[in-house]
């Protein structure tokens, strides 16, 4: 499931995460790509662990745990501590498949990447090319979303960044280990999970809607892995 999280960051937020990274620290980016992703990654990064990292991913991580609709695709078990990464002067990324296991930083746990995140921090206009292009069995989809806007995507999705023609992009990316790792199980709990809310709303006092509820709640319950 491919799914695009509308203002998971308010403009003030932006502004924030802008100003932050102005001064931040940045190394190369393939400080965090693996052997073959790092032949393809041109980009710099803003460096792990620092106080300006940890500002800007608290910021991300308390997002995410407010926002109703990136916690009903997503199911969160895990989410690894959002990196920041900056294109421009033609960088790029090539065509890669994300780890399947990353290990967070600084601990011993280990992470199952079942969705990759990507939070845009700029708009559109202020830069050309740039646009996150992923591959699925549906075709290939081109990305290019407003500030604070976040895409949600399988991380075996083959993808790749194009390259920065004109000005600056910025953005987060990240990965979910989801409490349901099958693709196609979580969508089915997605889809029936904004059917019973729709339900809810339209007919608030019609039984189907508890009916609907247990079924999600007891799919959920065979699929979940804690």
């Amino acid at each position: 499931m491919l799914l695009h999280v509308p203002e998971l960051l308010s403009p003030e937020q932006v502004s924030r995460a802008r100003a932050l990274l102005d001064r931040a620290d940045w190394i190369d980016g393939r400080a965090t790509a693996g052997p073959q992703s790092g032949r393809a990654k041109h980009n710099m990064q803003v460096r792990e662990n620092t106080p300006t990292a940890q500002e800007l991913g608290d910021m991300v991580v308390k997002a995410l745990e407010r926002n109703a609709l990136f916690i009903t695709a997503a199911l969160p078990s895990r989410v690894f501590p959002p990196l920041f990464n900056r294109y421009r002067d033609g960088e790029s990324f090539g065509t890669h498949v994300d780890n399947a296991i990353r290990q967070i930083p600084g601990t011993p746990i280990r992470l199952r990447t079942d969705l990759s995140a990507t939070l845009f921090l700029n708009d559109p206009e202020e830069y050309e090319g740039g646009e996150l292009v992923i591959e699925d069995l549906f075709g290939v989809h081109r990305v290019k979303l407003p500030s604070g806007h976040l895409i949600l995507y399988p991380a075996n999705s083959l993808h790749h960044v194009t390259p920065v023609t004109r000005g600056t992009r910025l953005a987060s990316f990240f990965w979910i280990q989801s409490m349901v790792k099958d693709d196609a199980e979580r969508t089915l709990l997605f889809d029936l999970d904004i059917a019973t809310q729709q339900v809810g709303r339209n007919l608030p006092d019609h039984p189907v809607g508890v009916q609907l509820t247990n079924i999600y709640h007891n799919l959920l319950r065979r699929w979940a892995e804690l």
